[in-house]
């Protein structure tokens, strides 16, 4: 879930392009982004791939199934995954540009930035003090809450 709309309930065109990121690191390293979690360092997914980039490492990521593909298939993917789960919204691609950087080699990606919810202990931190803070309130939304009857 792009980290607009579960913040602050704002879906956009770019919340799609976040969801497709996640799903592209998903199938690159072979775990969901729910179950995945590196115990030693307290790592997300999302901070895993970043981090792992950053070191210059991203092919740790990787599922040891794919690893005999295409080396540059492979890190294009993990690239393009990261530009679409960047915190920002705006540097965010749109999913026509997606569709191009997908399609043609010619075209150079730009340097991808944090990830949205990228720290887990920062997640953990902000879920928790939002759970506290909404449990006074009767909706998240402030919209009322109808009990219905059956008929």
């Amino acid at each position: 879930m792009a980290p607009e709309y579960a913040q602050y309930g704002q879906y956009s065109v770019k919340s799609d392009v976040y969801s497709f990121g996640v799903m592209v690191l998903e199938t690159i390293s072979g775990k969901k982004i729910s179950s995945f979690s590196n115990q030693e360092v307290g790592d997300s997914l999302l901070t895993h791939a970043w981090r792992n980039w950053r070191k210059g490492t991203p092919l740790e990521v990787v599922d040891p199934i794919l690893r005999d593909g295409s080396r540059s298939e492979i890190m294009r993917c993990i690239h393009l995954g990261l530009l679409c789960v960047q915190d920002n919204i705006d540097s965010r691609p749109t999913m026509a540009s997606v569709v191009l950087m997908l399609s043609s080699y010619s075209i150079s990606l730009p340097v991808p930035s944090r990830p949205a919810f990228s720290m887990h202990s920062t997640m953990e931190t902000e879920t928790k003090s939002q759970s506290s803070s909404l449990s006074n309130q009767v909706s998240v939304n402030e919209a009322s809450i109808s009990e219905l009857d059956p008929r």
